[in-house]
């Protein structure tokens, strides 16, 4: 009579760490095969495309194996690594006798549909792997199952589909005339395995995933097959019998047209960066505001002289003593109290509503370059902050984003945003828009020029403002309100406090 007991080997999937984010790269691995870990103990860092995030083990027991190593962009819900949970005894000493064939299988290969690994979160205590801050959405982590064929079968089915490109009979008795396409779930052909960036670059550069030997694991097609698959290409789609028909080929192949020009790139004296992470989402946001919004930017240079006295004199203050004062500090409280004199500014655009959404808070963003790239974590109320707060948050939020810690949270709910390109000397420039904000403003370089000042030509310390909003939400005349409060505070800080 046996007894039902929990699986000894546990498999840790890669969770959603940051609100329906679809996978994330593994930075760097904090244990190795056969560390013992503890519930709640980092195993590894991982970056999304909003930060880069630890991930705690939920049990305790001792590593077994890990799935993938440092640099690989692993799906959501996909298992990363294995923990033996019964106090590190071999895994056949705690196997049952009636399933020998699980000994013989690695935790790593185990098919994603086996129900052993599948939900180990409903055996013991019921405890299911949570992130410190965020929920489990138990179907969101939740994957399809991949069909599977009998060993060698899937490699027969490609060498067939490659057989009859070239314009050859396939050995074997076809269920059509034609060929079978990648997806046809007829004679047990399947779908060709990849992720979706690399069926977007097959397809970009006219690739027939059915043609491309796959190198990963578990058979998937990777990056470097597509690019391999252009490089060398078959024969005989490009050279043709003459008088012979054309051979059939799926439809996602353009025979007709060369080969494409990415294939020739010049590896000696190129580099390729894969863009991912950050970038990666970076890139597609600018993409969308920059075709979704209508762009506007007004610019206004400023003599800022007493601001920059103010500075120092803050500096001095008590009530400053261990906390960043500069620049940024008072042209982030200018901007604050611009937006109250001009709250229009502060809103959104609610697309599916058609409607504008003015909002009564200001989640202030700072845009931050790091080793990653461009974030903008925000201030949430920023409003409601006194300037010593004000400087806090903000020292808080730049060390927080250079050291890679910035969570998602942090860069959600923005509302506007101040850039502070004159950091790199540039003068001014013409932002884009955060998406889901009314409003940027670039702060250029503050240097010292000649300028008019009370009828004479003198040295002042003057710079560009530049504010790009969208017009949709704020026309000409707010607009330039808006900015000319701005101008107008930095100009004479005592504004701050007869405007506040």
């Amino acid at each position: 009579m046996t007894t039902m007991t929990q699986a000894p080997v546990r498999e840790f999937k890669m969770p959603d760490v940051g609100e329906g984010l679809t996978e994330a790269e593994i930075l760097k691995w904090y244990v190795q095969p056969g560390d013992t870990v503890t519930d709640g103990q980092v195993v590894c860092e991982v970056e999304t495309a909003k930060a880069a995030v630890e991930l705690p083990i939920p049990y305790d027991g001792v590593v077994r194996a890990l799935h993938f190593p440092e640099g690989t962009t692993v799906d959501v819900g996909t298992s990363i690594i294995a923990v033996d949970v019964s106090g590190g005894a071999a895994p056949e000493a705690e196997a049952p006798a009636a399933a020998p064939a699980a000994e013989a299988v690695p935790a790593a290969a185990v098919p994603a549909e086996q129900p052993a690994e599948a939900e180990p979160t409903t055996a013991g205590s019921g405890r299911q792997p949570v992130l410190v801050g965020y929920g489990v959405a138990t179907s969101a982590t939740r994957r399809r199952p991949r069909k599977t064929a009998p060993d060698g079968f899937a490699q027969q089915a490609v060498a067939g589909v490659r057989t009859e490109l070239n314009g050859h009979a396939p050995a074997a008795p076809a269920p059509a005339a034609g060929p079978a396409p990648a997806a046809g779930p007829v004679a047990g052909a399947q779908r060709p395995l990849a992720k979706p960036p690399v069926r977007k670059l097959a397809k970009d550069l006219g690739v027939d995933l059915a043609t491309v030997t796959p190198t990963g694991p578990d058979g998937i097609v990777t990056r470097e097959d597509v690019h391999a698959a252009v490089a060398a290409p078959e024969a005989g789609p490009t050279a043709p019998e003459p008088g012979a028909p054309a051979p059939e080929v799926p439809s996602a192949a353009p025979v007709s047209t060369p080969a494409p020009a990415p294939a020739s790139y010049d590896t000696a004296r190129e580099t390729r960066i894969p863009v991912k992470g950050v970038r990666k989402a970076t890139a597609a946001a600018m993409v969308g505001s920059a075709f979704t919004a209508p762009h506007v930017t007004e610019f206004v240079t400023v003599d800022v002289t007493r601001t920059m006295k103010l500075v120092e004199e803050l500096k001095q203050d008590k009530e400053f003593a261990g906390l960043r004062v500069n620049p940024l500090l008072l042209i982030a409280k200018a901007l604050l109290v611009a937006i109250r004199r001009n709250p229009g500014v502060n809103a959104s655009w609610d697309e599916a509503a058609q409607e504008i959404v003015v909002k009564h808070y200001v989640n202030l963003g700072i845009a931050a370059a790091t080793p990653r790239g461009l974030i903008v974590p925000n201030i949430k109320d920023a409003h409601a902050k006194t300037l010593p707060q004000l400087a806090e948050s903000l020292g808080e939020l730049v060390s927080t984003a250079r050291d890679g810690k910035t969570s998602p949270s942090a860069m959600q709910a923005g509302t506007v945003t101040i850039t502070n390109v004159g950091v790199f000397g540039v003068d001014t420039g013409t932002p884009i828009l955060n998406p889901g904000e009314s409003a940027i403003l670039a702060v250029g370089a503050i240097k010292l020029q000649p300028w008019v000042h009370k009828g004479k030509v003198k040295p002042r310390q003057v710079t560009t403002l530049a504010l790009s909003f969208d017009h949709r939400l704020i026309d000409g005349e707010l607009g330039s309100r808006f900015l000319a409060d701005v101008a107008a505070i930095l100009e004479q800080p005592k504004r701050l406090i007869s405007w506040a």
